[in-house]
């Protein structure tokens, strides 16, 4: 329930209204309409849901592989506590701060690259202290962490196509200008008005509920809607 919602209903009643009074009915096939409007939404429900479950499979690895090097790293017998404290802080740091870009609307990664830079820079400078086959292991796991974290910047980033989001919000708009006076007409409606009005209302409170649901799922990190995706279950420290 938005803004969407509360339009496309009023839209229908006041089309519905002045078809029935001033006797404007007429017989469309509808089936060019279903597929103008139902076949585009389905498509984008489809995909957003497979957005949605790619971009947890990347947060898994994203995690794993955070939580790998950490391992590694810590199990170095050459590395002090203090060089330990602060390879945990980086990698704290990495977590929080890719969850919190994904939380923005913000498609500015530059700041997470040099974040996510400090591991490669820290195995460099302290290369006495990492044994070379360990050294190995984490480039290998960290290659895995900056594969995730540009692979959840592209879901971040590109969504569907504008073009086709504009195309079903335009039509879900039109559609009671065709649809009521086909109603009026198949309904045969004289003194029962309210049922041509409670068919439409449903009917479009159907598609722009579908539009809703699709329109959150294309997003699923901002924590908006029933479906998105909980950034906490997937930080370090939890």
């Amino acid at each position: 329930m938005n803004y969407r919602t509360f339009l496309t209903v009023a839209l229908s009643a006041v089309i519905t209204f002045l078809a029935l009074r001033y006797n404007i009915n007429f017989n469309v096939d509808l089936t060019l309409l279903s597929i103008a409007i139902i076949f585009p939404l389905v498509f984008t429900i489809r995909g957003s849901f497979r957005r949605r479950e790619k971009a947890l499979e990347h947060l898994s690895e994203f995690v794993s592989s955070i939580k790998t090097v950490r391992y590694f790293l810590l199990s170095s017998d050459e590395l002090t506590d203090e060089k330990k404290a602060e390879v945990e802080n980086i990698l704290h740091e990495i977590n929080e701060k890719t969850l919190y870009h994904l939380s923005k609307k913000d498609n500015d990664i530059k700041t997470l690259d040099e974040i996510s830079h400090k591991v490669y820079k820290f195995v460099l400078e302290k290369d006495n202290l990492v044994p070379a086959k360990l050294k190995d292991r984490v480039f290998k796991y960290a290659r895995d962490m900056h594969e995730s974290i540009e692979n959840l910047h592209g879901i971040h980033s590109h969504r569907t196509p504008i073009s086709l989001m504009a195309y079903c919000e335009i039509f879900i708009y039109l559609f009671p200008v065709i649809y009521a006076p086909t109603i009026i007409y198949n309904l045969g409606v004289r003194e029962g008005d309210w049922v041509a009005y409670l068919v439409i209302f449903i009917t479009q409170f159907t598609l722009i509920s579908l539009y809703n649901i699709q329109n959150q799922l294309e997003y699923p990190f901002d924590n908006i809607g029933m479906d998105d995706i909980n950034l906490d279950n997937f930080k370090i420290k939890r």
